[in-house]
C-alpha cells in the first residue's frame, strides 16, 4: 500500500503550523502563571480533562459517532501516555526550576530526535542530508534568537529540570510516530485529538487525586482569577484546538513535519512579547528568526534543490 504522506508539505499545512505554533507558544505563558498556585500534576489534570470536555461537546454538536472499539481506545490511552501525559507533566515540573524561556529551547530540540526516531521507524521517512540539515539550521536559530538564559547549573533541581525538558522532546518523538497509526483509521481529528486527552484524563486522574488532592475552587486560598483564566484557556487553545490541527498535519504531512512546529514555537512567543507586552526585539532575536527560516526552507526542500 502506497503511502499518501506528503514529505513537502503545502501552503495549507504550513498556515496551519504556524497557528499551531502559535497556540502552543502561548502554553508556555499560561504554564509559568500557573505554577505559581498549582501543582504541576494538577495543572497537566486539569489541562487534559477541560480539553476532553471541549472536544466531546464540539464533537456532539457536530453528530461525530463516539468510538467504541477496545483496540482504539488501548492506543488512545498510549497516544495520551506519550504525548500528554509524560511531556506535559516534565515541562510543568521543569518550569518550576527554570525559564520558559530555556524551556523552549529545550523543547525545540524536538525535530532532531524526531528525525532520528521517524527515520529508524517509518520506512517512508528516511532521513536525508537536507533535511538533517535543515533541523540543525533552525536548531541553530532557536539558540541565537532566545540566547543562553542564565541558569544556576551548579544545582541539581536545575539540571534535573533540563533533562526532564530534553525528555519530554523525546517523548513527543515517539509520539509523533505512534501517531500515524490513525491515519488508517478515517476518523475525525476531532474524534482522534478527544480520545487523546480523554486517555490522559483516565489514566492522570487517580494519581492526581491521591497525589495532589482537589484543587481549592473558591475562599482566600483559592487560586486568581488569572490562574484559572490560564488554565482555560491552556486547555481550550493550546489543548483542545491544538491537537485538533495536530492530527489533521501528522495524517497529511508526516510524523517529521509535525515537529517542525518546536521550531516556530519561540519565534511566536517572541513576536507575542514584542507586539503585546511592548518588549523590545533584538537583533539577536531578527537573526535567529531569520536562521529558524532558512532551517525549515531546507527541511521544506524546494528552494534549495532549485538551487
Amino acid at each position: 500500500m502506497t503511502s499518501s504522506i506528503k514529505r513537502t508539505m503545502g501552503a495549507r499545512e504550513w498556515l496551519m503550523l504556524i497557528s499551531l505554533s502559535v497556540l502552543w507558544g502561548g502554553s508556555f505563558f499560561f504554564v509559568e502563571v500557573a505554577v505559581t498556585a498549582l501543582p504541576p500534576l494538577t495543572i497537566v489534570a486539569l489541562r487534559v480533562g477541560i480539553a476532553a470536555v471541549t472536544l466531546w461537546t464540539i464533537a456532539m454538536l457536530m453528530g461525530l459517532k463516539f468510538p467504541t472499539d477496545l483496540r482504539l481506545w488501548a492506543a488512545f490511552l498510549t497516544m495520551g501516555l506519550l504525548n500528554n501525559i509524560i511531556p506535559f507533566s516534565l515541562i510543568v515540573w521543569g518550569q518550576t526550576h527554570i525559564s520558559s524561556g530555556l524551556a523552549s529551547v529545550l523543547n525545540a530540540t524536538t525535530p532532531l530526535f524526531g528525525v532520528i526516531v521517524a527515520g529508524l521507524l517509518l520506512a517512508d521517512e528516511r532521513a536525508s542530508g537536507i533535511k538533517l540539515t535543515g533541523v540543525a539550521i533552525g536548531f541553530l536559530g532557536v539558540l541565537v534568537m532566545i540566547g543562553m538564559p542564565s541558569v544556576d547549573i551548579a544545582t541539581q533541581a536545575s539540571i534535573l529540570a533540563q533533562v526532564a525538558i530534553l525528555v519530554a522532546a523525546l517523548s513527543y518523538a515517539f509520539a509523533s510516530v505512534f501517531g500515524r497509526r490513525f491515519k488508517a483509521t478515517g476518523l475525525h481529528p476531532i474524534i482522534i485529538a478527544a480520545g487523546q486527552v480523554t486517555g490522559s484524563t483516565v489514566i492522570l486522574a487517580p494519581i492526581v487525586l491521591f497525589v495532589d488532592g482537589l484543587p481549592v475552587v473558591f475562599g482566600p486560598l483559592s487560586p486568581s482569577y488569572l490562574v484559572w483564566m490560564s488554565i482555560l484557556a491552556l486547555a481550550i487553545f493550546s489543548t483542545a484546538l491544538a491537537y485538533v490541527l495536530y492530527f489533521k498535519i501528522l495524517s497529511s504531512s508526516g510524523a517529521t513535519n509535525i515537529l517542525l512546529v518546536t521550531l516556530l514555537v519561540p519565534v511566536s512567543a517572541i513576536l507575542f512579547g514584542t507586539l503585546l507586552l511592548s518588549e523590545t526585539l533584538g537583533w539577536n532575536q531578527v537573526a535567529g528568526m531569520a536562521l529558524i527560516a532558512c532551517g525549515l526552507s531546507a527541511i521544506d526542500g524546494r528552494l534549495w534543490k532549485r538551487m
